[in-house]
């Protein structure tokens, strides 16, 4: 028997692992959160599954996505993150990468961790949908919208509204998934 997927993952042997092992599932971990802030700002224009092929060259590229060492990159990293050509080599989201952790770091001095801002919107409990077709879910809603602004203002850069919501998405922060896919009442 065949397993009801969302649709937007059908097809893809990759997209399906993603979809039944990881999105949508909640997230508290501060370097797996970071992962996923560097992985969504990376598509931002791009398709998602264009970053899920290049995942691994990401991680080693990006130092596993430790943010206190990306925090400290020096300009030769960041050239040699441009001459990388297993991850997308755009300067400004490299640049909004490292500057990235280094407002993430300070997250997690006001808040005590990320995981503890980021849930904040949410008063710590993912946002459970009822979508009948993926199409039916939105971009962006209120709360991404709010939660970009805030991050806006404590200086990270590609977390424009879409961005947050696919960030929310991943992370779990809110359950996405159709009513009829196998792991809408898993998550």
């Amino acid at each position: 028997m065949q397993k009801h997927r969302c649709g937007w993952c059908v097809g893809d042997p990759l997209y399906e692992a993603y979809h039944d092992n990881e999105w949508g599932v909640p997230v508290h971990d501060d370097q797996i959160l970071f992962e996923f802030l560097v992985l969504e700002t990376f598509q931002a224009g791009l398709s998602w599954i264009t970053i899920l092929r290049k995942r691994e060259n990401f991680r080693v590229a990006f130092d596993h996505f430790d943010y206190r060492i990306i925090a400290n990159y020096n300009d030769t990293k960041k050239e040699s993150l441009l001459q990388d050509a297993g991850i997308i080599r755009n300067k400004l989201k490299v640049n909004a990468t490292i500057s990235n952790a280094q407002n993430f770091i300070k997250v997690q001095e006001e808040f005590g961790s990320f995981d503890n801002y980021i849930w904040g919107f949410i008063d710590q409990k993912p946002i459970k949908n009822s979508w009948k077709h993926h199409k039916d879910c939105p971009a962006t809603t209120e709360m991404s919208d709010r939660i970009s602004k805030d991050l806006k203002k404590r200086g990270f850069k590609f977390v424009g509204s879409t961005v947050v919501y696919a960030f929310m998405q991943a992370t779990g922060m809110v359950n996405d998934h159709v009513q009829e896919c196998f792991r809408y009442n898993k998550v």
